[in-house]
């Protein structure tokens, strides 16, 4: 048994009967990183996730990769683990905005003094980065391999029975499992809910031509078409990583063609900008839909990341609204336990739901905006579209505001995602 495996188990096993602040159920990237700057701030957690670390980190598990954020980057420096990723991301320097590919293209780059609109981060070395630092958390009690089969919450805590009989307690229930929550659901949430019909196709591309840091959204009547830059592998061959939308009546088709046959349809919609390219990680797809809970808290209970909000993919932000919830909440439970208040104080989480809601609807709202815009076929609108990129791409003002929601730098920002 490896060291790191047997410090997870130790931390996976509190005493017998050991109430601690927090239980959050789901321990992905946006449950974890709740659980980790919490316990750099000193509240405890239970962390529960059905699935095996070593699963989820495993060569070829999972080739996608996800933009953080300025704000986010600023988060996982506060909480320690910028250090280590450091060196595994790639900067996003500029970001090409097209409709097919046609004149009339946006450039988002911002000056050198400003740094990056963000970095892409393999979601293998995100989860390295976090389960390596929460295995070494004495805050942190890791159970992983099992799930909540009871969840009770009363005046006075919270009750989570597991799979494997034990039983946690604790103030605070929080749930971070993702777009399928049971926990959500369990509690009664209304959802806006809605499916695009769509269907994403990731992968990841090695590619004859330097990226240059550059992010590519190519728009197409079917969906978005976005290249993301990577950093070159140990070869030195260039990379990035795709992610193609199409109509859900052609997904079929497209999950059956071979490799070869992938690529060619994936490079006649590139254009040659990358030039000659091949795959470089296994092709995931996964269905584009839409929901968004119109309460994110309920008696000792606050709902984080896709529990609470689930959008298209098109600007990348799912990931780094899910990580605005975790400064939110984190920073209303530690002003209001420096007050003597306990974390599942019902003042405390109706302040979280008030500062979240609105954010998160409106990154939503412009997010779902541009896949309606973007996806109405036909040549008078493609030239609209283009006229009005032409623009913004004469009005320095409105490119500053773009790119600053790009950095997820705009509204009011938790202390732990800012500078």
């Amino acid at each position: 048994m490896s060291e790191s495996q047997t410090t997870m188990q130790q931390a996976a096993s509190p005493e017998p009967g050991e109430r601690r602040d927090l239980i959050i159920l789901g321990g992905g990237l946006v449950g974890m990183t709740l659980a980790l700057a919490a316990a750099r701030s000193g509240i405890t957690s239970h962390v529960i996730d059905r699935a095996d670390p070593a699963d989820l980190t495993a060569v070829g598990a999972d080739g996608r990769a996800s933009a953080i954020s300025t704000a986010s980057w600023n988060l996982f420096r506060n909480i320690g683990i910028a250090d280590s990723l450091d060196a595994l991301g790639c900067p996003i320097d500029s970001i090409a905005v097209t409709d097919g590919m046609k004149p009339g293209r946006i450039d988002f780059t911002p000056k050198p003094e400003e740094g990056s609109l963000g970095r892409m981060f393999a979601n293998r070395d995100l989860r390295i980065a976090l389960f390596d630092a929460a295995r070494q958390e004495p805050n942190i009690a890791w159970h992983v391999k099992t799930e909540a089969v009871r969840r009770d919450r009363g005046p006075h805590g919270v009750e989570v029975e597991l799979s494997d009989g034990r039983v946690l307690k604790a103030s605070l229930l929080v749930a971070a499992e993702g777009r399928q929550s049971p926990t959500r659901d369990e509690a009664g949430f209304a959802l806006a809910k809605w499916d695009y019909k769509h269907r994403a196709f990731v992968t990841g591309l090695f590619h004859e031509k330097p990226h240059d840091n550059t992010a590519w959204e190519i728009f197409y009547p079917a969906g978005p078409f976005a290249l993301l830059p990577l950093l070159d592998d140990e070869e030195g061959r260039h990379r990035s990583a795709l992610v193609w939308t199409v109509a859900e009546k052609d997904a079929a088709g497209i999950t059956a063609m071979p490799d070869a046959m992938f690529v060619n349809e994936v490079a006649s919609r590139m254009h040659g900008v990358l030039g000659a390219i091949s795959l470089s990680a296994p092709r995931m797809s996964y269905p584009l839909r839409f929901h968004h809970a119109g309460h994110v808290i309920d008696d000792r209970l606050a709902v984080i990341g896709d529990a609470a909000h689930g959008m298209h993919p098109i600007a990348g932000q799912g990931l780094n609204l899910g990580l605005r919830d975790v400064g939110a909440l984190l920073e209303v439970l530690t002003e209001g336990m420096r007050l003597g208040l306990e974390p599942g104080d019902a003042q405390l989480l109706a302040r979280y739901e008030k500062w979240r809601s609105l954010d998160a609807f409106m990154v939503m709202s412009v997010t779902d905006g541009l896949t309606r815009l973007f996806g109405i076929p036909g040549r008078l609108p493609s030239a609209a579209r283009r006229l009005g990129m032409g623009a913004v791409q004469r009005m320095p003002t409105l490119k500053r505001f773009f790119m600053d929601e790009a950095r997820g730098m705009s509204g009011k920002l938790p202390a732990l995602l800012q500078g």
